[in-house]
């Protein structure tokens, strides 16, 4: 079977290895990049990176610069690593698509779960049919939501948020549920990155929106009118 490729981008060589070691262990290529235009150099001549992780402070062009660019061509799965822990930049992540935010130091062993809970849940992608409700239709084969005839640009996570609501129709969902489904990693953090996820994945459906309800003191139910 073809190894994954994983494009590994830090200015220091430390850090580079250490992941790379990790991630070839367990069966995955690894590209490197030791700043953000050597990064972008190496993206667009691979047609074939399964996924990205990618350092916010670097020489050159940084993190948040590479995944804008990126996101103009592809939504290929990133992974940020800083050395931040600020919520600002945290949600700056996410309004770019980032799929997770990791803060240094971090454990080697969960930066690699994570990788491969994400990997895993891209190449189920496709195996079900299409998923329709109130004017929504979901492809995942192809990746795309359309509502009421139009196509709509979500991030990765924002996709597998909205094809987890569908799914559940008329299910309420805690937020623990959704962290194990969705994120599926055992997360450590708060419930905060769910809500933020909801709040752009709600913006971006207009007012098809309204179908992910809150239940206070719970998490969220998706349910249509019809």
């Amino acid at each position: 079977m073809e190894r994954m490729k994983v494009l590994v981008v830090d200015d220091e060589s430390r850090m580079r290895k250490l992941v790379k070691d990790f991630l070839v262990k367990n069966n995955y290529e690894v590209l490197e990049a030791e700043d953000g235009s050597h990064a972008l150099d190496i993206f667009y001549e691979q047609k074939d990176i399964a996924l990205i992780i990618l350092d916010v402070m670097m020489p050159k062009m940084d993190g948040w610069e590479v995944c804008r660019e990126i996101r103009q061509y592809s939504k290929v799965p990133v992974i940020m690593l800083t050395a931040k822990s600020d919520e600002r930049d945290e949600l700056q992540g996410f309004a770019l698509g980032v799929d997770e935010y990791i803060t240094k130091p971090f454990s080697p062993k969960i930066l690699v779960a994570r990788v491969e809970a994400i990997l895993r849940r891209t190449s189920q992608l496709g195996k079900e049919e299409m998923l329709e409700a109130g004017g929504i239709v979901l492809d995942k084969a192809a990746h795309n939501v359309i509502i009421d005839g139009k196509s709509i640009d979500l991030s990765y996570k924002e996709f597998e948020l909205l094809n987890y609501f569908m799914e559940n129709k008329g299910i309420a969902l805690s937020r623990e549920k959704i962290l194990n489904n969705v994120w599926n990693y055992d997360y450590f953090g708060d419930a905060r990155t769910i809500d933020t996820h909801v709040k752009k994945l709600r913006s971006k459906m207009g007012e098809k929106g309204d179908f992910i309800k809150t239940i206070w003191g719970m998490g969220y139910k998706f349910e249509t009118e019809n």
